[in-house]
């Protein structure tokens, strides 16, 4: 008898192709899209009966710039999951008729630009996960009718989350009593490295 793994594994092979990148790891299933089919591949998991993915439960972006260099994911290569760019977006699936999940990932074809398309035909409830993938990480989504900032003020300069991002940042807001406004300048923050207190005494939590 099939697991519930195995036959979700088949459904999306008899719909998709038996050539599909699925990745099956920690008893999860991954399915990598190539970006110029992202919609049209998702609306096929959210319609075909097989496998029926109504729910769209979490869009996010992901930056694979340091990328590679363990063991890990050289063990997801060998699956079949290698990266393509640096700029992804992965989204989770939820089939509450079928009772049964999927990852599914996207990698933008352009690093400088990372565009991908909107999923909002498939599922509306994407639209703020979107907005906020493209406010963290610079990700635009094509066909999206109201992207903007969703999180960080309307003059931030650049994507907090990439991971090229400075840590403390690039410019500061404060109010201006002389000119009665709230301004921008460079950060005055100095950088430094805290290291937590359990680290740096060996005696930490000790009874003295």
């Amino acid at each position: 008898m099939m697991t519930r793994l195995e036959t979700l594994k088949n459904n999306l092979q008899a719909t998709l192709g038996q050539d599909i990148a699925l990745i099956e790891d920690l008893g999860e299933l991954t399915l990598e899209v190539p970006a110029e089919q992202w919609l049209t591949v998702c609306n096929k998991l959210r319609t075909d009966a097989g496998l029926r993915f109504e729910s769209c439960i979490d869009l996010c972006g992901m930056d694979y710039l340091t990328w590679g260099n363990g063991s890990r994911a050289q063990q997801l290569e060998e699956q079949g999951g290698a990266t393509r760019g640096r700029f992804a977006v992965v989204i989770h699936l939820l089939s509450i008729e079928h009772n049964w999940r999927l990852r599914v990932r996207t990698f933008a074809a352009d690093d400088e630009f990372p565009i991908v398309a909107s999923l909002l035909e498939c599922w509306p409830g994407v639209n703020w996960y979107e907005r906020e993938a493209f406010d963290l990480y610079g990700i635009v989504f094509e066909g999206h009718p109201d992207l903007r900032r969703i999180l960080t003020d309307y003059g931030f300069i650049g994507h907090p989350f990439r991971k090229d991002f400075p840590l403390s940042g690039t410019v500061e807001m404060r109010y201006d009593p002389e000119q009665k406004r709230v301004i921008y300048q460079p950060v005055t923050i100095d950088p430094r490295e805290i290291t937590p207190r359990v680290v740096r005494e060996d005696s930490y939590g000790m009874g003295r």
